[in-house]
């Protein structure tokens, strides 16, 4: 990721609360609207053979029910019939039964080692769709939530290999020309992998467009890369212009290369490792800096030059090029600087810092080919000033200015699975990383899609909080804004330990989560009191409340997908599709 920008997310701090009280648990009642299924959900349970981590985040805990964005309450599944099932809402008294859309051609009984099939809206009028078999289908829908002008058309289908899921799709228009760029993930054997998993996690970014020939109108594909890593990701998604692709994971992708690449990235390998000796090596006190570089025998005084200049250096041998040339980390008295050939033939420079007292962490800004040597009194300072950080015995003087770190003070919920997530954007022409994020301890929870036309939000754990970021792949400077915050759902969602699957609203109005039988969890943002309420112990009245709602649903099947919109809650077990109303229309 060398050259990528390291940047961090900024929250907005008049979206946080920090006088949050917490949920106060309702018990008004949920209207509960449940259809019965003509076809159970062709679900695929996990083969022997898929019995790693990776394997249950990716399909053992795959969301079987696909919310299209584009319309308002519109969902779809796919059953064992192997139909694509269409449930439109307009009016919860006048609900009708799940429709059939599309029926995919392939008998998918014949396929032994497929995966679920997935979905997904690419546009208003586009889908991507894949049978779990391996092969891609690219669908134009026409206007979709409308019996009237929803027909399903297959315009490109074509075997891809081995079988996948979709992950994300967007389509655009480039050039004058039509394009759909899908993201298929795989989780595949790697022979190389004794010591891990056995298992690599492979990305492979497709872009589909139609081309012109000879009057002749077809989609084919135009360009296929693929990105390689060491686990699933959270999140994944293409920018919605096509030019580039987002990734939050635990461990880092990168782009496999092809034979050509490898053979001169290995060249440009084997002449940094030649280079492996530093080219200078420099010590600092609280005064000075002094810089020793080796040079040839042959070199003598008046073969060297040695520029100074307040905030730059630069030492030249003979004619060559310079051999140190940059920006100093801070300001030196240039006046005073001096330079001087050892017995040893060795250049030593002196450089006088401006101010006396900070230490500088690197002497030319940007240049690694020094190496900072330590003195054992340096090393001994740094090691006291750490010292309240660490002890051998719990908590030995907690009165103290600065007290150890006592990890048993953390509670259960507080612990992560995964030390270290990542945030990283792509760069679709050069397929290198542009723009890294650490997001050390915030969690990552879910992803939502606020507005299709944009990339899906994802959900992060700050402290308490969880915060909503939407990225601007056309913002450079604000490419992840906050757009809102679910006070306290950070901690709420840990204590779950069943929880399934996480969503909110688009409008923000309210988190839930579900666990894996039965009960859902609906957390509703502040909201003004139409009584007056007195909080008892602070004797002042309080002016909105955050409500927490609990629904249990009547059956005995898992929950295998689960979706939110502005006004309903969607749950689908194996049978059953179920409607929570959340919100009235107004």
């Amino acid at each position: 990721m060398a050259g990528a920008a390291h940047c961090s997310l900024r929250a907005k701090r008049l979206l946080l609360d920090p006088k949050f009280e917490g949920y106060k648990l309702s018990l008004e009642p949920l209207a509960c609207y449940q259809l019965g299924l003509d076809a159970a959900v062709a679900e695929m349970k996990l083969r022997d053979d898929q019995y790693t981590l990776d394997h249950m985040r990716a399909f053992g805990m795959y969301n079987y029910l696909h919310l299209d964005s584009w319309y308002q309450d519109n969902v779809y599944y796919v059953d064992q019939l192997g139909r694509v099932m269409n449930l439109s809402v307009t009016l919860d008294t006048a609900l009708q039964k799940p429709r059939e859309i599309f029926r995919l051609p392939t008998d998918l009984t014949a396929y032994d080692n497929r995966l679920c099939a997935s979905i997904h809206f690419s546009s208003s009028t586009w889908v991507t769709l894949s049978d779990g078999t391996g092969r891609l289908y690219l669908i134009k829908s026409g206007k979709r939530g409308n019996s009237a002008s929803e027909k399903w058309e297959i315009v490109f289908n074509e075997d891809l290999g081995s079988p996948f899921i979709i992950a994300h799709s967007v389509s655009f228009v480039k050039s004058d020309m039509h394009s759909v760029a899908v993201l298929l993930l795989r989780v595949e054997k790697d022979e190389l992998d004794t010591k891990g998993s056995g298992f690599h996690i492979t990305l492979e970014w497709i872009t589909i467009a139609e081309i012109n020939k000879e009057g002749d109108h077809r989609y084919q594909i135009f360009k296929r890369r693929v990105l390689q890593g060491k686990s699933v990701p959270h999140y994944a998604a293409i920018e919605p212009s096509g030019d580039g692709l987002m990734i939050v994971s635990y461990k880092p992708f990168k782009f496999v290369q092809d034979e050509d690449d490898k053979l001169e990235e290995n060249d440009n390998g084997k002449s940094t490792n030649e280079k492996k000796d530093p080219l200078y090596y420099w010590q600092q006190t609280e005064d000075d800096v002094t810089i020793t570089v080796h040079i040839p025998q042959d070199i003598t005084k008046d073969d060297i030059k040695v520029c100074f200049s307040p905030d730059n250096i630069r030492v030249t041998l003979r004619d060559q090029p310079p051999l140190m040339e940059g920006k100093l980390y801070s300001f030196v008295d240039h006046e005073s600087c001096t330079w001087i050939i050892r017995d040893n033939k060795s250049l030593e420079i002196s450089l006088i810092k401006k101010d006396e007292g900070p230490r500088w962490p690197e002497l030319i800004v940007g240049d690694t080919r020094g190496e900072f040597i330590m003195d054992s009194s340096q090393c001994s300072e740094i090691t006291e000033s750490l010292m309240h950080l660490t002890s051998e015995v719990m908590n030995p003087n907690p009165e103290k200015e600065n007290p150890p770190c006592n990890a048993q003070e953390l509670e259960e919920c507080d612990a992560f699975l995964e030390d270290s997530a990542s945030l990283c954007r792509f760069d679709g022409d050069t397929l290198k990383v542009t723009h890294v994020i650490n997001l050390g301890s915030n969690q990552y929870l879910f992803s939502v899609v606020v507005d299709p036309r944009e990339m899906p939000c994802f959900c992060l754990r700050h402290d308490v909080d969880a915060l909503l970021w939407q990225p601007h792949s056309d913002q450079p400077e604000n490419m992840w804004e906050h757009i809102a915050t679910f006070n306290a759902l950070g901690y709420v969602q840990a204590s779950k330990q069943d929880k399934k699957f996480m969503a909110c609203a688009p409008d923000y109005s309210y988190a839930a989560l579900c666990e894996c039988l039965r009960r859902v969890f609906i957390y509703r943002q502040p909201t003004p009191l139409s009584t007056v309420l007195y909080n008892r112990k602070e004797g002042r009245q309080v002016g909105q409340v955050a409500k927490q709602l609990v629904a249990t649903l009547e059956a005995n099947d898992p929950i295998l997908g689960f979706q939110a919109t502005s006004e309903r809650l969607f749950v689908l077990t194996t049978k059953t599709l179920f409607l929570i109303k959340v919100n009235s229309g107004n």
